[in-house]
């Protein structure tokens, strides 16, 4: 959660009005071939939006890492003949903790930190951005939105995303409403056979830019090694959804289909200069952004913390932390303040229902948690049917400074939020200083060194053998080898 801006401005139920719908009317790229060079309405469209969805994603990783993560995307989209020179291709690493990718009509390709990180060689990473460059190529995200606007899902913003791979983490579908700004939009699933056509260019980009083409393959088994080892660790109540999986289902099933499509190419991998590059990149949740540890988040910048009820993971998106479970979603935000906790709930409440929405808190009530001075309102609502409580939580941190939760549940079940209510406080600044970043630290093994002892030196206090071997594409039964670099996770200011 980097920067705290209005809730209004990403109203997590506003739906797309008719006004939306008519200005979508038109999808650059329908019914356009694939391979056919970026259009002058794709350019636009790409260029429109690209700020906003740096901004959503966490903003822009800058230097060394950054531009080698570029010149590896430009390279790799070149292939696709959209345009004729890798400079045509604006490609950002996203300073996000969630492993996602994206690329958007107009030559604008996005990846995480995160992802990333989860890489082991060049190839690998051209792989990624490959697969979501052939997801442009195809035209995909036309025949997406064409598809949602007929079942009036799809607002303007989410229109452009060729592949956002970012769960949706708006609270529910309030009044048949669906997120309103674009990384929540983008969460419509591609079929299977747009994945595989997808794979399919990812590794003809890949055999044409000199790579290996097997390289698809194994990085889609590093996302499905890690979509299991979150769901396990999930148990223990510190783990995120696996994010890869959202939009694009099952990168497990696309693993056998991905070494046949390489067949017995092979090509260049690159691993040591890509350990190299990305040596240093800070891996999980950057401090300035609010930080994840059990279920507990802390935010050293904005000095504020609280804890998830158990059974509830959580997910820091770029202005917004996402708490979920099965029994009910919440988010914790910030907004503009004017001093007056009421009027605040009653603007979340308006937030929630949209522009024209008369939703508003049946009951409010003042309190004072942990010292801080507080209001909460609650409103029983009908979605999709059913009877559910909406809950707003507001916390005055200054008098020009509120933060507030946003809570859904089935009716009469929204008490299971009390706990996490209760839980929020202000932290000094001593605890504050105490939250330092993890990052990728790679080292060469030496002779002595075993899976064991490298795992050791993981910043975690769990699952040190599992996270390493995931994080270096290991198998259970694979052994270090002497003299090869990998991929360890440190604390580092």
């Amino acid at each position: 959660m980097t920067a705290i801006r209005p809730f209004l401005s990403r109203a997590l139920f506003a739906g797309c009005a008719a006004g939306a719908l008519g200005a979508c009317a038109t999808v650059p790229g329908a019914g356009i071939a694939p391979g056919t060079p970026i259009t002058p309405a794709e350019a636009q469209q790409g260029a429109q939006y690209h700020e906003q969805f740096v901004r959503e994603f966490g903003g822009e990783v800058s230097g060394p890492q950054a531009d080698y993560v570029a010149s590896v995307g430009q390279k790799i989209a070149v292939q696709s003949g959209l345009a004729t020179t890798p400079g045509a291709f604006d490609v950002t690493l996203l300073d996000s903790s969630v492993n996602n990718a994206f690329a958007v009509p107009g030559g604008y390709v996005y990846v995480t930190r995160q992802l990333v990180t989860l890489m082991n060689n060049e190839a690998e990473l051209a792989g990624v951005l490959g697969h979501e460059v052939g997801h442009v190529s195809a035209r995909h995200s036309a025949r997406r939105q064409q598809a949602a606007q007929r079942n009036q899902l799809l607002g303007v913003l989410g229109s452009v995303l060729s592949g956002v791979l970012l769960g949706d983490s708006a609270l529910g579908d309030l009044g048949q409403r669906v997120a309103s700004t674009a990384p929540q939009l983008a969460t419509l699933s591609y079929s299977r056979s747009q994945e595989l056509e997808a794979d399919d260019l990812g590794v003809q980009y890949l055999e044409s830019a000199g790579y290996d083409p097997h390289a698809m393959a194994t990085v889609l088994a590093s996302l499905a090694a890690q979509n299991s080892l979150d769901a396990q660790l999930q148990g223990q109540g510190d783990a995120t959804v696996p994010q890869w999986a959202s939009t694009h289902p099952d990168p497990a099933s696309r693993v056998q289909n991905a070494l046949q499509l390489a067949g017995n190419r092979t090509g260049a991998t690159n691993a040591d200069v890509f350990l190299t590059r990305i040596d240093g990149l800070v891996y999980g949740d950057s401090p300035k952004q609010g930080v994840i540890e059990g279920r507990s988040f802390i935010h050293p910048v904005l000095r504020l913390s609280f804890t998830a009820p158990d059974g509830f993971y959580m997910v820091n998106g770029s202005d917004a932390v996402s708490i979920s479970g099965s029994g009910g979603q919440a988010q914790m935000s910030g907004g503009s303040y004017s001093g007056n906790l009421e009027t605040y709930v009653r603007q979340q409440f308006q937030a929630l229902g949209g522009q024209n929405s008369t939703l508003a808190p049946q009951e409010m009530k003042r309190t004072t948690i942990n010292g801080l001075p507080a209001v909460y309102g609650t409103a029983r609502v009908t979605s999709s049917g059913n009877q559910v409580d909406v809950a707003v939580f507001a916390y005055e941190f200054s008098n020009t400074q509120a933060f507030h939760f946003t809570a859904i549940a089935p009716a009469g079940q929204i008490g299971m939020f009390n706990p996490m209510f209760q839980s929020m406080r202000r932290i000094s600044t001593a605890e504050a200083g105490q939250v330092v970043p993890r990052r990728i630290d790679v080292v060469t093994a030496g002779r002595g060194d075993s899976v064991r002892s490298l795992a050791a030196k993981m910043a975690y206090t769990d699952a040190q053998e599992a996270r390493f071997r995931v994080l270096n594409g290991l198998s259970s039964s694979d052994q270090v080898v002497p003299g090869r670099k990998y991929k360890i996770v440190i604390r580092s200011n």
